[in-house]
């Protein structure tokens, strides 16, 4: 799960989840955690010197339905300046305060923030951020954005716009990776008991689902020991074992994080030779990854494993709205 800063920030990871670690490899693809110290004003705070501000919400109501979860909310208009640029419509935070996480909300006039769904119970909302098309004719943008608690804190998912989302429950589950829903397709029970972490189908641990692969078998060689599965430069989830198979290599350095193939990297080389000097790691795109033991995060409560696991990220990354995250746990 995400802190969103929606419309803006696209180059803090580029849109792109890693499955990385130690050993040098790196795949492509992926709740949010409170990762700063926020100061963040309340709606009757005054804005700073020079900064553009708008208030577009019935901030009240809002504030009243993240209170029927249990959450803080605090809403402000969006304020830009010279060295903070907001293209887009919202910027939807987590932060923490003495009182301890909060939900922050900053919007521009022409957005219309509101909530589709709330379960109290579950303690979960459905957010949607309309922004109006920017010619007559075509049709307004929509980004949903599931809020919520999941164990030990607050978080944000972007939803993909491909699926018809208009519930908490539709939300979930259009969050699910393909082969988790290819599994249970067809099988009897309540939609609510595949919502549980834990099912006959999969374990699930924040954002990363592990499917049972009771078939594989790994080469001893290849596996390692408390290796970390992340997502870009998020918090990882420490696995006893892991290991990986197939992908492609590409190479990553510093100012190209999420790597570039052998060709991307001879067309840079030609057109700036102090390329070279880079520190440049080869790693592994889009492998397969497998896990067993025991899996610990710091946000999440410890899983442990019996056999091997394939592990699936949810579909955060398919979400036009994941492209603006500005922080991962």
């Amino acid at each position: 799960m995400k802190r969103f800063q929606h419309c803006a920030q696209r180059s803090v990871l580029s849109g792109t989840v890693h499955l990385w670690g130690s050993a040098g490899f790196l795949s492509q693809g992926e709740n949010s955690r409170p990762g700063r110290q926020s100061d963040s004003a309340s709606i009757d705070s005054e804005p700073s010197v020079g900064v553009r501000v708008h208030l577009p919400m019935d901030t009240n109501l809002l504030i009243q339905k993240f209170a029927k979860l249990g959450a803080r909310v605090k809403v402000r208009p969006l304020a830009t300046n010279r060295w903070r640029q907001a293209s887009g419509p919202v910027v939807i935070d987590i932060g923490t305060d003495r009182r301890g996480e909060f939900y922050e909300i900053q919007a521009r006039d022409d957005a219309d923030v509101q909530v589709l769904d709330l379960q109290p119970k579950d303690r979960h909302l459905l957010l949607m951020v309309r922004q109006p098309a920017d010619r007559l004719g075509l049709p307004d943008t929509k980004d949903k954005f599931l809020c919520g608690h999941d164990e030990r804190h607050w978080f944000v998912a972007s939803v993909p716009e491909s699926a018809p989302v208009s519930s908490v429950v539709t939300a979930k589950e259009a969050l699910k990776p393909e082969i988790v829903r290819h599994l249970e397709s067809g099988k009897k029970g309540k939609r609510k008991d595949r919502q549980r972490r834990k099912t006959d189908t999969f374990v699930r641990q924040g954002e990363w689902f592990f499917i049972p692969a009771p078939g594989v078998t790994a080469d001893p060689k290849l596996i390692l020991q408390n290796e970390p599965l992340r997502r870009g430069r998020g918090k990882p989830h420490m696995c006893e074992f892991l290991y990986r198979t197939g992908g492609t290599t590409v190479y990553v350095c510093g100012q190209f994080p999420n790597g570039l193939t052998e060709k991307e990297r001879k067309a840079l080389l030609g057109r700036n030779p102090r390329a070279a000097k880079f520190n440049w790691t080869a790693m592994q795109r889009d492998p397969t990854v497998f896990v067993r033991g025991r899996v610990s995060h710091w946000d999440h409560a410890t899983i442990d494993l019996d056999g091997w696991h394939r592990v699936a990220m949810n579909t955060e990354n398919q979400s036009r709205a994941m492209e603006f995250v500005a922080f991962l746990d």
